[in-house]
């Protein structure tokens, strides 16, 4: 048997497979197809400080080799979030792994400070940070794209929460050099890196002549997008080895709809998975991902999940 466990900054995890977030809802949805608690953690979708209605409709297309999404961060806010949804997770065993957003810096501080202060916060093995939104104090520039807008979230909400919680950074594709914003993160204090976000996409309907979605623009995920994942943990990860930059884990996520999938982003360096729109067709996707994953690496000889983190970049 492969030892599937993994640590990750510090968190000690029974494996590495998570849900990605905005795929799975908080929990409760997923829950009555397999028992969440069976993922190393599940991953909830980013909530902000008050609620949000999210854009206007139509806000999915598919692609033909994935799908758009314009949702708009549609939530019920922090408040309920911690009232409602983490103590439910709690409640059922479940480790997570909140995602925080928004509109503002000081908004990201606002949701991590009423985050750590919640009763359930004990559940959470640390917080992603969604750094891919608009900063509204800057022209709506996407914080991901800026070093330093990106370094000025991070460091905000590691000064919020508690040391003992871990900060990932969830980085955008849509950059020139992905490496120099995972190395402002770091720099700022993450703990750990997830990558990548949706690409930024536009679909035409030809019957209209018009945007299909309400948004007009949205996020392309899906197995189109996997390709690019994988080319981007392992760039970060070849500027960690090379010293660039400190060497932190990374949970790689992006069209991963299959244990060899999943395998692709392990090799190039990625300490732990997410499963997320897969799960629109397959609710059950990120457990049987982990058990084919599990298989692959016992047909090749691994011992432990952890040995196959990175395996690609050995000469």
């Amino acid at each position: 048997m492969v030892d599937m466990s993994v640590t990750l900054a510090g968190q000690r995890l029974r494996n590495p497979l998570m849900t990605a977030s905005g795929c799975a809802a908080n929990g409760k949805e997923l829950h009555r197809f397999f028992d969440v608690a069976e993922l190393g953690a599940f991953v909830t979708k980013s909530v902000m400080a008050e609620p949000r209605s999210g854009r206007g409709t139509p806000r999915m297309a598919e692609t033909p080799s994935g799908m758009l999404n314009s949702i708009g961060l549609q939530g019920p806010g922090i408040k309920a979030f911690v009232e409602e949804d983490l103590p439910w997770l709690a409640s059922v065993g479940a480790r997570v792994l909140p995602s925080i957003a928004g509109s503002s810096s000081e908004e990201y501080a606002e949701v991590a400070s009423v985050l750590a202060a919640s009763e359930a916060f004990g559940a959470a093995v640390g917080v992603e940070v969604n750094i891919s939104c608009p900063n509204v104090a800057n022209r709506g520039l996407v914080f991901a794209c800026d070093p330093v807008a990106s370094s000025t979230v991070i460091s905000l909400v590691r000064e919020t929460l508690p040391p003992r919680v871990p900060v990932f950074a969830k980085l955008s594709p849509d950059v020139t050099d992905i490496t120099a914003i995972a190395a402002a993160c770091l720099d700022a204090g993450a703990d750990g890196l997830t990558m990548i976000n949706t690409l930024l996409g536009m679909v035409i309907d030809t019957d209209r002549m018009r945007p299909q979605l309400g948004g007009v623009t949205g996020g392309l995920s899906g197995p189109g997008i996997r390709p690019v994942a994988v080319r981007a943990v392992w760039q970060v990860r070849r500027a960690m080895l090379e010293g660039v930059m400190p060497t932190v884990p990374i949970i790689g996520v992006g069209g991963v709809r299959t244990g060899r999938d999943a395998l692709e982003l392990v090799a190039a360096g990625a300490s732990a998975i997410q499963v997320g729109t897969a799960t629109f067709n397959d609710p059950a996707a990120p457990v049987r991902v982990l058990d084919e994953l599990t298989g692959l690496l016992e047909s090749k000889g691994f011992a432990s999940f952890g040995d196959a983190v990175g395996v690609a970049h050995q000469r």
